[in-house]
């Protein structure tokens, strides 16, 4: 076990773990931090930004990953294999008691190379695609890299949604479930109905569900491929979960046969990608088959940091009334009722509080006046985050 192991945790049992010690992760390529100034304009900014968390993984993966590396020899490798297949359906079984047959999963680099080719697969250019808004910063800028047109629905909006998927060139519903920016975890009776508009409208579905192991408490993550008919897909990774994304790697369950080996087909015979990172591979079994105490804990300790920025902030600005997201370590406020212009609190943050908090226009023109402040990190640095939110907001008040 590495050297954090057993050393602090929340109150409970199990194994304990140590979230509270801050892990420098300069100098190591990080684009939280190394390169926060791209985004920014401003360099040694204290980073609440893209969203991986400031925590080391699971001594379980770690203790894999080094004993993969013991071995010295890097060379191809596979992933249509049971070790891989059967982690993935155990952790379905055991998470969501979902079963998913093992010849329906297969391997991507990433989640949106998944999207791409899914994308290219059952639509055509100038086809509409269908995604709720605010929507996460990379589904537009793949729609149209590919030359589809995105059809943005405002969250919630049951009519818009169903007149965007009864457009005859509407092809696919990109979902986002949990929903990122907001955290937004659907229910059965949600998913139920958007299974029977898109079916009804022959719309297929892409439902990214990278987010679904960290939904809180009472809001539990249903997979698609409990409601999926016709064409569908669910792309994710243990990535966000476990924080590896800089393995690489990810995985999807296609809801057919034909579509696996259409997918397969251009995965392999037309990118040449059939050789998988091996160490994502590693990781992810090592996480599915020995990570769920770390991901209680760690699911533990976000719900504390989420806590806190409901606390402080309800303490300094009760008329926002801000709660926690029903899933993820993204904190998405709506700062709109304290009529505060986005470029000034952005100036305000980065000039004076030197801290670098996504706007929320980045997620589109439905999150201008919003906030997302990344808390997956030691919660020393999340009362630093809000804090730095609260007196940025608490000047341009005053100046007001």
């Amino acid at each position: 076990m590495t050297h954090r192991h057993h050393l602090q945790a929340e109150a409970g049992t199990g194994p304990a773990y140590d979230f509270d010690t801050p892990v420098d992760r300069h100098g190591t390529w990080c684009t939280q931090w190394d390169y926060v100034e791209d985004r920014f304009g401003a360099p040694d900014l204290l980073p609440f930004t893209i969203s991986d968390m400031d925590f080391e993984t699971a001594p379980e993966v770690l203790d894999a990953l080094r004993g993969r590396l013991a071995h010295g020899v890097l060379g191809y490798s596979r992933w249509r294999h049971t070790d891989f297949l059967s982690a993935v359906r155990h952790w379905y079984a055991t998470r969501y008691a979902t079963d998913i047959a093992e010849d329906r999963i297969v391997y991507g680099p990433s989640v949106i190379y998944q999207v791409s080719q899914l994308l290219r697969m059952w639509s055509r250019p100038g086809d509409g695609i269908v995604v709720h808004t605010p929507a996460y910063d990379a589904f537009p800028k793949t729609v149209a890299a590919h030359g589809r047109e995105l059809r943005g629905c405002p969250l919630g909006d049951d009519a818009e949604l169903e007149r965007l998927l009864a457009l005859p060139d509407s092809s696919v519903l990109l979902l986002c479930s949990p929903h990122n920016p907001t955290g937004h975890v659907w229910t059965a009776g949600e998913l139920t109905r958007l299974a029977e508009l898109c079916a009804r409208h022959g719309v297929a579905v892409i439902s990214d569900e990278i987010h679904a192991d960290l939904a809180r408490d009472g809001h539990p993550h249903l997979p698609w491929a409990r409601f999926g008919s016709g064409r569908w897909a669910v792309v994710t990774s243990a990535s966000k979960s476990f924080n590896i994304p800089a393995l690489t790697g990810s995985y999807g369950i296609l809801g057919s046969d034909t579509d696996r080996d259409a997918y397969l087909h251009r995965l392999k015979d037309a990118d040449g990608l059939s050789s998988p990172a091996v160490l994502s591979v590693v990781g992810h079994i090592a996480a599915y088959r020995h990570g769920a105490p770390w991901l209680d804990a760690l699911r533990t300790y976000l719900d504390g940091n989420l806590r806190l920025v409901a606390e402080r902030l309800g303490a300094a600005f009760p008329e926002l009334a801000w709660q926690p997201p029903q899933a993820g370590y993204l904190a998405w406020i709506d700062l709109r009722p304290l009529g505060v212009p986005e470029a000034a609190l952005q100036r305000e943050l980065i000039d004076r509080q030197r801290v670098a908090i996504m706007p929320g226009s980045t997620y589109g023109p439905a999150g201008a006046g919003f906030v997302r402040l990344n808390v997956g990190c030691p919660r020393t640095k999340a009362a630093a985050g809000v804090d730095a939110l609260v007196r940025a907001l608490t000047a341009l008040r005053t100046e007001r």
